[in-house]
């Protein structure tokens, strides 16, 4: 006999998709490690090199009790060995074994300790955490960084009235090097600030990573839109008191390459990609001839002399001791342990002991020689291939050549231009954020390579809220 009801048939109402409290303590963790990385001085400063080295144990073991049990659970597919960033950890590989030749074997081990650590926490983020998620976890650990370096600079000067040393040590009578001091109290006055990162030019590069993460978030239609261009009047406004030309000249190129992108997404067919590529070669070589002729006013207008501040020499230094051992060079050691009797007093400026060449090439030289810059070339040259194609071809996995580009493929190429840039002037690409945003980066697009697809993305209201979509 027939049964008739006034309840549809249809499935039982259930609560919206939300994250599990396991997983937002994940990326709490996240954020929690990112933070420590990136401002890692600021961790110096106030700990001591003993507290910092015991909070960065603490994380990385963190980050494996985290990351292993996931690898080993992860379905329903298995965990993509094939997909890591083999050639980075060949160059993290050789860095170890060269403790056999190594004239730091001190120096060697402890920076190496380092940099797997570091590695650690980049294959955690980049296993468990999706592209709008890395984003987020980027977006709030520099405005965790922006926010305290306001806040210290205020402090310093309003409440302190004096400049501040590391560890809140007291100031000699005699007085002490300004290039000593965490913070020196400028925020108000012509001079440059350092922040809580105790730099002028680190904390210019971690606004600029700022303004990049922010711009690609508010492309994309996040969520309280209006905050995140708060936070990027913070950091333009830090960033002009931080005055760094290197990183004034990587927004320069960071525009250039942000353009021709675009421009190459607007090219739909092989012959019009062809024309564009053409075309981006004769502009970057004239560029680069212009560069060349017109260097002494460029260098002027950035406020360098000559010498770039003192890098020739310390260039020239370095190099007639890399080549003394030109093919496996002297021993890894990123950075120079200052207190090493190899490094202390080899080069000083400003009366401090520098710890690292000024450039990430020939940084790789002195240590790891010409094999090392070998596997260092084809690991950036890798990344920033695929870094571009991210960015300039259109999600495609079926026969649908007409789906909308997501702002967050942008990401990771404005974030490898800026490192490479970066890297002409300072060592920090193969140092702590720099080499953790190299294989993070790197294992995440080889991945998970499109925004929102595959098992490793989830969906767009856990990974971003409900207001956000892709646009054109």
């Amino acid at each position: 006999m027939a049964v008739y009801t006034k309840h549809p048939v249809a499935a039982p109402p259930a609560a919206p998709a939300r994250e599990t409290t396991g997983h937002l303590l994940v990326r709490a963790y996240s954020v929690l490690s990112l933070t420590a990385v990136f401002a890692h001085t600021a961790v110096y400063n106030l700990l001591g090199t003993l507290g910092a080295g015991i909070l960065l144990a603490v994380l990385t073991l963190g980050a494996l009790a985290i990351w292993v049990p996931a690898v080993a659970n992860q379905r329903p597919t298995r965990f993509p060995w094939r997909r890591m960033p083999w050639t980075a950890l060949g160059y993290g590989a050789l860095a170890l074994i060269s403790v056999l030749w190594s004239r730091w074997p001190g120096a060697t081990l402890l920076t190496w300790t380092l940099l797997a650590a570091v590695t650690v926490s980049a294959l955690m983020i980049a296993t468990l955490l999706t592209w709008q998620e890395i984003a987020r976890a980027l977006s709030t650990t520099f405005k965790v960084i922006l926010g305290l370096s306001l806040a210290i600079e205020l402090w310093v000067v309003l409440v302190l009235r004096r400049p501040l040393l590391p560890n809140f040590t007291d100031i000699p009578e005699d007085g002490i090097d300004p290039h000593l001091y965490w913070v020196r109290g400028n925020l108000f006055d012509g001079g440059r600030i350092q922040g809580i990162v105790g730099n002028a030019h680190t904390l210019a590069m971690m606004c600029l990573f700022a303004l990049i993460v922010f711009g690609v978030l508010f492309a994309a239609r996040v969520r309280r839109r209006g905050a995140l261009v708060v936070w990027a009047v913070i950091a333009v406004v830090l960033l002009v008191k931080a005055d760094s030309a290197t990183v004034y000249l990587s927004i320069v190129i960071l525009l250039a390459v942000l353009a021709a992108a675009l421009i190459a997404r607007a090219a739909r067919t092989p012959r019009a990609r062809r024309a564009v590529y053409a075309t981006f070669t004769v502009v970057a070589l004239a560029g680069i001839a212009t560069a060349l002729l017109l260097r002494e006013r460029l260098l002027d207008l950035l406020g360098k002399g000559s010498d770039l501040t003192g890098r020739l020499e310390i260039w020239q230094t370095v190099w007639e001791r890399a080549v003394t051992r030109p093919v496996f060079g002297n021993g890894f050691s990123s950075p120079w342990v200052p207190w090493d009797p190899a490094f202390d007093g080899w080069i000083v400026d400003h009366g401090l002991t520098v710890f690292h060449a000024h450039d990430m090439w020939l940084d790789v030289f002195l240590q790891l020689g010409i094999v090392g810059v070998v596997l260092m070339a084809v690991t950036w040259a890798a990344l920033t291939w695929r870094a571009w194609f991210f960015a300039v071809d259109r999600p495609r996995w079926d026969l649908d050549a007409n789906r909308p580009y997501s702002p967050l493929s942008l990401l990771p190429l404005l974030l490898t231009a800026a490192l490479l840039v970066e890297g002409l002037a300072e060592s920090a690409p193969i140092v702590l954020w720099g080499w953790l945003l190299l294989i993070l980066l790197s294992f995440k697009m080889k991945s998970v390579p499109l925004i929102g697809i595959g098992v490793g993305e989830r969906t767009p209201v856990i990974s971003h809220g409900p207001r956000a979509r892709q646009v054109p």
